[in-house]
């Protein structure tokens, strides 16, 4: 954990060596700035997070490592995101900390834990170096002059109002009482905190598997803790879902020059992206641009076809805040701002759908799978209607049959938050066995997908698919709200919505 200058490209570049220019490079500095480093308002909600996850783990040390830079190519990383457990646990986002470890240490007998819990909290992180050193300007990686000012110890203390230390320091806390105390750790995100945390169990003789079993019981913990939301967090995602919004809007404006252009998909992209980046941190995740027949592949992220008048373009993309909070929105565009008579029909059937489950998931005791068997008996009784399934779509929905699966595959909905499928690794009984709880926030998603290609399906509606995705909070009582509701969805309002973008 020691700090290394980082020889990455050493025979492209070549460092000046002479003691008077280390002298030199190091002198006449004034003040760095100050400002930027204020408490983050999440502080004291990230507080409450770490106790009520030390409940569930008294008497263990927790390891949560932010992460670590990863190579994209030579000397180049890609952009740092924290590990999504960290950030909830610190209340920090963005790009500040990479190979920060967040340690939440069992208190002993007598003691009193942060805000009265069974943990005290400390962030090990790599600080600022001095200006007289040679990672100030030689490292590529971490040096101040390439990559920017990183925070002191006493500014990142400040900005999350944890106690923090240096991260050459977490070895000897680690290996101090081992054996005596537990450790768990999220392992998956910093293969280098991971080496050192097996490193100090193996010498202290703890059972691996033992020790993979705790580590995986933390990691199912801090997805759970995520399942509701807190205040903070639910206005953080009104944030996001008005920010995508805007984003929706530039993709709209783009599409007169999409049409023209050999790769139109990638206008469109670019168009959301460029706004995520203006606002927010970024892509909650690779955006889907698909363009007619394009968009029957669902996680179609190329985006390198043409953007054809006549068609629709589905578009999936989120922008994700600087506090890695993230919407996640699809809807589905006709290019020359009207639907014709079968993409209409088409469309209409996945409203139905969306509306079917949000009715659904507004009654008392909802569990969370139900909002999928609602969305599939509409989209069932349609393509039933319609004469293209082999059976009735009673039948269809049967265990042993469900044939209209064929034009939607996937599930109807998942959590949202921190990350895009946040709480993927909640236990079943708590993800879809569960009841709707105040404070969840999921989506609602069906869908249509009719292939090209696909000989079940009369020609006219081969080509077309549909996918409609809206964010969706529990509020108290159980009541649901489309926080994304001012997206327009139905058929009339889409087409008025484009009219109104491309005239502004």
């Amino acid at each position: 954990m020691s700090d290394q200058i980082d020889t990455r490209g050493k025979n492209r570049s070549r460092q000046p060596q002479s003691k008077e220019f280390k002298k030199f490079i190091g002198e006449n500095w004034g003040p760095r700035p100050t400002d930027g480093y204020e408490r983050s308002s999440a502080a004291p909600y990230a507080l409450r997070r770490r106790v009520k996850l030390g409940e569930k783990f008294k008497g263990v040390r927790l390891v949560v490592p932010a992460g670590a830079l990863v190579v994209r190519n030579n000397d180049c990383d890609y952009r740092f995101r924290p590990h999504s457990a960290f950030s909830h646990l610190t209340g920090l986002g963005t790009d500040l900390i990479p190979d920060a470890v967040l340690v939440l240490n069992p208190v002993r007998e007598g003691e009193t834990g942060e805000g009265e819990g069974t943990h005290t909290a400390t962030v090990f992180f790599r600080p600022r170096a001095s200006r007289a050193s040679e990672e100030f300007y030689a490292d590529s990686r971490y040096g101040e002059l390439w990559v920017g000012v990183r925070p002191s110890l006493e500014e990142f203390e400040r900005m999350c109002g944890i106690p923090c230390a240096h991260l050459e320091t977490l070895p000897d806390l680690l290996a101090k009482d081992a054996g005596q105390v537990q450790i768990a750790m999220i392992s998956t995100s910093d293969s280098q905190a991971a080496s050192v945390v097996n490193q100090v169990r193996e010498q202290a003789g703890i059972d691996p598997d033992v020790a993979k079993d705790l580590d995986n019981l933390l990691e199912e913990a801090t997805s759970e803790l995520r399942l509701t939301k807190d205040d903070w967090e639910i206005e953080e995602m009104r944030k996001a879902v008005a920010a995508t919004k805007e984003g929706f809007e530039e993709a709209i404006r783009s599409f007169p020059r999409a049409v023209k252009h050999f790769r139109g998909e990638r206008v469109v992209e670019g168009a959301f992206g460029a706004r995520a980046r203006e606002v927010g941190n970024g892509l909650g995740y690779d955006t889907i641009a698909a363009s007619g027949e394009h968009a029957a592949t669902l996680h179609w992220i190329n985006n390198d076809g043409v953007v054809r008048e006549g068609d629709l373009i589905l578009i999936d993309a989120g922008v994700e805040l600087d506090s890695l909070y993230t919407a996640d929105i699809t809807r589905t565009l006709p290019i020359n701002g009207h639907f014709n008579e079968v993409q209409r029909r088409v469309y209409q059937a996945v409203l139905d759908a969306a509306d079917a489950a949000f009715d659904q998931a507004n009654q008392p005791g909802c569990i969370f799978s139900d909002v999928h068997s609602a969305a599939m008996r509409v989209i069932a009784q349609r393509l039933d209607e319609w004469g293209l399934l082999p059976v009735s779509w009673e039948e269809s929905l049967q265990e042993d049959g469900q044939y209209h699966r064929r034009w939607m595959v996937h599930g109807t909905s998942h959590h949202l938050g921190i990350d895009v499928h946040d709480c993927a690794q909640a236990r079943r009984e708590m993800y879809n066995g569960a009841r709707l709880e105040p404070g969840m926030i999921f989506t609602i998603e069906p869908g249509l997908y009719f292939r090209k290609d696909d000989l079940a399906v009369p020609p006219e509606y081969r080509g077309i698919s549909v996918r409609i995705e809206d964010d969706i909070l529990v509020g108290p009582g159980g009541k649901c709200e489309r926080i994304s509701q001012n997206i327009p969805r139905t058929v009339a309002d889409v087409e008025a919505w484009i009219a109104r973008v491309q005239a502004e």
